[in-house]
């Protein structure tokens, strides 16, 4: 008798069976780690240092060329494209009244500490022409 014959011969309950164990016994087995191509890059951990962070710089003043207030950082995102966006409270009093607006983050010029920020060419009444930014869900 040939296998397939053989196999045919079996009851149904029991090829079931038998396919569910091997099935299992498959599924036990350790799944090969595949290279994902990730590479480290080892960075000038000095020159990071020198940076400007994001915590120190949420709830800081911008000023534009005039050294007017025109609003404050409330907070930096990150787009799905990676390019950094400053969102600013413009307006109001203490979170009253007032508006935030995304900016590019790269519009935005610090000073060597970072405790000036300043936004070239900007007035609060163009600021809060701009669209509204509201977090997604």
């Amino acid at each position: 008798m040939r296998k397939d014959e053989l196999l045919g011969a079996l009851p149904a309950s029991f090829r079931y069976a038998a396919a569910l164990v091997s099935a299992m016994l498959v599924s036990s087995l350790p799944m090969p780690i595949l290279s994902q191509g990730i590479q480290l890059v080892v960075v000038d951990v000095h020159e990071v240092t020198e940076g400007h962070r994001a915590s120190k710089m949420i709830g800081s003043s911008v000023v534009n060329d005039q050294n007017e207030k025109i609003g404050t950082i409330e907070d930096i995102v990150i787009g799905k494209d990676k390019v950094l966006f400053a969102v600013l409270q413009v307006g109001g009093f203490l979170h009253i009244g007032g508006r935030m607006v995304a900016v590019p983050f790269q519009s935005l010029v610090l000073d060597e500490n970072g405790a000036k920020i300043k936004l070239p060419g900007a007035t609060q009444e163009a600021l809060k022409k701009l669209p509204e930014f509201k977090y997604a869900g």
